[in-house]
């Protein structure tokens, strides 16, 4: 899952075995301060690139066994060994994060998948390694699970992006059922709009559901957080189609009574 996806599901610390903690603590450590990097405050788009590759040279310096000159990689480097962990995911994310700084627009719904295989999966796949379940069919799972987290975190924050300047409903899409840029600053959601998102809230679910499997394959507690997830992301969904997809207005988030029944639903083989 991406790093904004912690807003809505917030159970690692909770359900995750103890000696899985602070790996995951420093890979959340490394995704979120690089996200700061790209969104937050008001530094000028190029600096932001520049401390990404920063970012990156520090990567470098873990690959070749020397020591890195920052606390949160000589940690997060301490972790890639001790876990042998894949380098490359964490490259894939500073990559998305770069594109966060120039890409404001995605064309299709290709592009916007394209994205997503660098924005969320590597967080799954790294979970995946930590876990020692990092088996070619468990990351196809997983990214299904982390691209559809991935959408329905855009689809839950249409207004919360555009006021950014992102849009990431696919361009064409937008075309298709009428819809304007203008429409999204209005905060309109009249019936072409519903339309829209209907057909975006169908299709991250059954993504969601293709990628529901693993939380069966994955035993304990590991699989009782990812049953979690998966509950959470659909619940989410849910609410956005009760709400009639004005998320302008009422925009979805999980409240304790959800958790009640996301848990209820987070049985093994309940999807």
């Amino acid at each position: 899952m991406s790093v904004d996806h912690y807003e809505n599901f917030p159970v690692a610390s909770l359900l995750m075995p103890r000696r899985l903690r602070k790996p995951i603590e420093a890979i959340y450590n490394f995704a979120r301060t690089a996200d700061d990097i790209a969104d937050e405050g008001e530094m000028p788009d190029q600096e932001r690139l520049q401390r990404l590759d920063e970012f990156r040279a520090e990567l470098s310096r873990i690959m070749e066994e020397t020591t890195p000159l920052t606390p949160l990689f000589i940690n997060l480097g301490a972790v890639i060994r001790e876990h042998t962990l894949p380098i490359q995911p964490f490259h894939d994310l500073l990559d998305a994060f770069s594109q966060d700084v120039l890409k404001n627009r995605y064309r299709d719904y290709p592009t916007l998948l394209e994205y997503c295989s660098q924005s969320a999966n590597p967080i799954g796949n790294l979970l995946l390694h930590l876990y020692g379940e990092s088996t070619p069919q468990n990351i196809v799972y997983s990214d299904a699970i982390c691209t559809s987290l991935q959408l329905i975190n855009f689809w839950q924050d249409v207004a919360k992006d555009y006021a950014i300047g992102r849009i990431y409903l696919p361009q064409d899409e937008m075309e298709q059922y009428g819809i304007r840029e203008e429409q999204i600053e209005k905060e309109i959601a009249d019936d072409a709009w519903c339309k829209l998102m209907k057909f975006q809230v169908d299709r991250a679910r059954a993504m969601m559901l293709s990628g529901a499997p693993l939380g069966s394959i994955l035993t304990g507690r590991i699989g009782l957080e990812m049953r979690m997830i998966i509950a959470g992301g659909l619940r989410i969904l849910d609410k956005l189609e009760h709400a009639k997809f004005d998320m302008f207005n009422h925009r979805p988030a999980l409240k304790p009574y959800d958790w009640v029944i996301m848990l209820a639903n987070s049985a093994p083989f309940s999807f």
